[in-house]
């Protein structure tokens, strides 16, 4: 056993009960009345980056939430390697999906996590991934091993498009400046199967409002007669995908990279069963775009999705109505070379020109953010290719996520630097989902590998 193992086993029931009272705060950005929990969990977070080492912390103020900036420099002549994660989480809701209380976070066994997972609100996105480098800085200063600088950048807004994140980057760019970022907000294939996420999908979330006549009517007298705004709103989106799964929006692919057969043969080659996929999702049968592989589909293709749709009488009972208004979320995955604005307005002249005479369309943006592509011959890459072999004792294989982490092409932008994405959750793990969950052997797994991040890369860069 390895000195880093062996601290881990010490104390492994104190890393464990420190995530615990992270968890239990509710820190939800969606929903304003927990404002208060989401600075008592900045504060908490500060805390432990003062314990685990950092000399310098502070709770930076921002027109939403704030921000968590803390930083350990032991010489400005060594690379410096900028953490970044979110302490917000996702509502919990339904909350009757949930087989224990989101906010209680307890330890179950489970298939895929024979070791044990922790089950709450935050375990795997972020709090879980984002509190093993402030476990992995403790170790490396106690034992005085870090072998270079480190800057961490927490922030409250992530699952709400981190809408004032931008002007903090740009207001404090020397304070940021690094050589490297790294980010623990995604996964990996399997725990026996390690994987790098190399790509990122853009975003753009919309909100839609089909209104029709100034008043709820009575669904006798006016039905067949006035258009229904839910008839018409349920129409509309059914037309943004053709039979192939295309989506028709005009203009919507003229960017999209189409990957070369090589490339798409190198992604085939990560370990996929199709009907271990269906059976977990407890589906029959998959569904998508025509021509490409689920792991195509969710990854290297663009998607459009209703997120939400309301309107109209939901309660007990019945109540014949047509109402006045209908709504509807919906999010597009975008790939990289997508902008996401361009994109935002394709969608909103294309579904306010369809709708019917009768009714009026009003289209409102909600956030978005740039694709992102990480090379794989980088110092950054190969250092955590090389950690993780350390540690796994397999190659980590290069994979694309379906998911979006809209600031990465930010940091480049504003930073000038590379992100590294070394994330240890599991698709399973339920993430914005009830149940999410987060296995033990993962959390620790990566508290093990990432000091080992910091020596591969402070040595690749000599």
């Amino acid at each position: 056993m390895n000195q880093i193992q062996s601290y881990i086993n010490q104390h492994k029931d104190r890393f464990i009960n420190e995530l615990f009272e992270l968890l239990k705060i509710p820190s939800i950005s969606a929903d304003s009345a927990y404002k208060n929990d989401l600075l008592k969990t900045a504060e908490a977070v500060k805390i432990s980056l003062e314990k685990a080492g950092c000399d310098t912390v502070e709770i930076c103020k921002t027109d939403g939430n704030p921000i968590v900036y803390g930083e350990k420099i032991i010489d400005s002549n060594l690379p410096t390697v900028l953490v970044y994660g979110h302490y917000d989480v996702q509502p919990a809701d339904p909350l009757d999906l949930w087989d224990s209380p989101p906010f209680e976070p307890i330890i179950k066994k489970t298939d895929l996590h024979p070791d044990g997972a922790i089950f709450g609100r935050g375990s795997c996105d972020d709090k879980g991934q984002m509190y093993m480098h402030v476990k992995a800085l403790e170790f490396m200063v106690k034992t005085n091993q870090l072998p270079c600088n480190v800057k961490f950048m927490i922030e409250g807004e992530e699952e709400v498009g981190s809408p004032n994140l931008a002007v903090f980057v740009k207001n404090n760019q020397e304070k940021l400046k690094n050589d490297v970022i790294l980010i623990s907000d995604t996964g990996m294939i399997a725990n026996d199967i390690p994987s790098i996420t190399t790509g990122l999908r853009g975003l753009s979330y919309v909100e839609v409002e089909v209104t029709g006549p100034n008043r709820d009517l009575h669904s006798g007298l006016y039905g067949g007669a006035v258009a229904n705004p839910i008839n018409i709103l349920t129409k509309m989106i059914a037309s943004l995908h053709d039979e192939n799964n295309h989506i028709t929006i005009p203009g919507f692919y003229d960017k999209v990279e189409e990957l070369s057969k090589e490339e798409r043969a190198e992604m085939a080659k990560a370990p996929f069963n199709l009907e271990n996929y269906k059976k977990a999702l407890d589906i029959e049968a998959v569904y998508g775009e025509t021509g490409y592989t689920t792991n195509e589909r969710n990854s290297i293709r663009p998607t459009l999705d209703v997120n939400g749709i309301w309107g109209g009488y939901t309660g007990e009972g019945a109540k014949t109505v047509i109402v006045s208004k209908a709504y509807a979320k919906i999010s597009m995955r975008l790939v990289p070379h997508q902008d996401w604005i361009e994109i935002t307005e394709l969608f909103t002249k294309h579904f306010t020109n369809m709708a019917p005479e009768g009714v009026k369309v009003n289209v409102k943006p909600h956030h978005g953010g740039q694709g992102y592509v990480t090379p794989i011959d980088s110092i950054g890459y190969q250092a955590a290719s090389k950690a993780y072999q350390d540690t796994f004792g397999k190659t980590p294989i290069p994979q694309r996520s379906g998911g979006s982490i809209p600031i990465v092409s930010l940091f480049e932008q504003e930073l000038k630097s590379k992100t590294i994405l070394m994330g240890f959750g599991l698709d399973s793990d339920a993430i914005h989902s009830p149940n999410e969950h987060f296995g033990v052997f993962n959390y620790l797994k990566g508290i093990e590998t990432i000091p080992l991040f910091y020596k591969y890369f402070t040595e690749l860069s000599k």
